[in-house]
């Protein structure tokens, strides 16, 4: 038997609880990973919620992404062995002792990473990554709007962006959290509750534009990135808390030669994730190891057993960076 985290029905933080169930076993294509810790994400909140179910087939049990050891693997695994040091970005179940995960979705910890460490990584890379760099296309020497800086998200983008030689940008809700985003790289931070993020980058690029958005909030948001947008700029959405509905004005997207892209990473397929983390571990992993130009962002760790009050603080939006689980 093992533990994990469960909840009868949709509610607040204070559904989730500990319960015990049979371990899984690994598919022929999986490893089985022993779960040392696990990031807590906004998708784990909604499907808390009962806002967002998980895809047919995936395991109800929370959890998009664990660091471990790998306890066992099904016959057709090729690359992992038991006692490797993983982390892996799964198909839900990360908030248990053990999980299993498609092959192609775990990668190496990087050398000077701990478990807690790179537990806060996969989902953000995989999303960040195949946001900005395959749809949108960012590219070596163009500029890139972050919104939610100090998030999971927006940390993880200003980092690799800078690291893959891009002027990031953000915006944030607080001096602090603006200031965090620039010691992290970014050229510049807006408090977008004092400054019109418009404005703010219309003067910093000096009447250009950014090249690319990376939106995090949706609603009427969409409108003023096209506002931000440089000619033939891009702006790529991956959630909507204020809304999916939108009013855009075609005439701005035509006369910036604008394209609008959105995803969601969890319902696609595991090759498709496996393509993802083919190019992380070429582009991005090397440069792990340094902790220079992308750094573990963790704030806060709380025990398992604490996992309400974690996602109490994820969603008092209090947090700058990553929030961990822990065994």
């Amino acid at each position: 038997m093992m533990r994990y985290v469960n909840f009868d029905a949709p509610g607040g933080p204070e559904v989730l609880k500990i319960a015990q169930m049979p371990s899984p076993q690994p598919g022929p294509d999986e490893a089985l990973i022993a779960v040392e810790a696990a990031g807590v994400t906004h998708a784990d909140v909604m499907q808390r919620q009962g806002n967002y179910p998980p895809p047919p087939g995936a395991s109800p049990i929370l959890g998009l992404e664990v660091a471990g050891t790998i306890a066992a693997v099904g016959e057709r695994v090729t690359r992992w062995r038991a006692g490797d040091r993983v982390c892996a970005l799964t198909n839900g179940g990360g908030y248990a002792k053990y999980v299993a995960v498609p092959q192609g979705q775990v990668l190496p910890v990087p050398e000077g990473w701990s478990t807690i460490e790179v537990a806060s990584l996969p989902e953000n890379a995989f999303t960040v990554y195949d946001n900005l760099f395959t749809r949108a296309r960012l590219r070596s020497g163009e500029s890139v709007l972050v919104h939610g800086g100090a998030s999971g998200i927006g940390t993880t983008a200003i980092m690799f962006a800078t690291a893959l030689g891009a002027r990031a940008f953000a915006t944030a809700g607080s001096t602090e959290k603006c200031e965090a985003c620039e010691r992290l790289g970014a050229a510049a931070a807006i408090n977008y509750r004092t400054s019109d993020f418009v404005a703010e980058i219309e003067r910093l690029t000096i009447g250009r534009g950014v090249n690319v958005v990376l939106d995090i909030v949706g609603g009427d948001y969409i409108a003023r990135d096209l506002e931000c947008l440089a000619l033939d700029g891009r702006v790529t959405c991956v959630a909507m808390p204020r809304g999916r509905l939108i009013e855009l004005d075609f005439g701005r997207l035509f006369s910036r030669r604008a394209a609008i892209f959105a995803s969601s990473l969890r319902p696609r397929t595991s090759q498709e994730k496996a393509a993802i983390a083919r190019e992380l571990e070429e582009r991005i992993w090397p440069l792990l190891p340094e902790r220079d130009r992308i750094v573990p962002v963790i704030d806060s760790v709380y025990a398992f057993e604490r996992v309400a009050d974690a996602h109490a603080r994820l969603e008092a939006s209090a947090h700058i960076g990553k929030i961990v689980l822990r065994w």
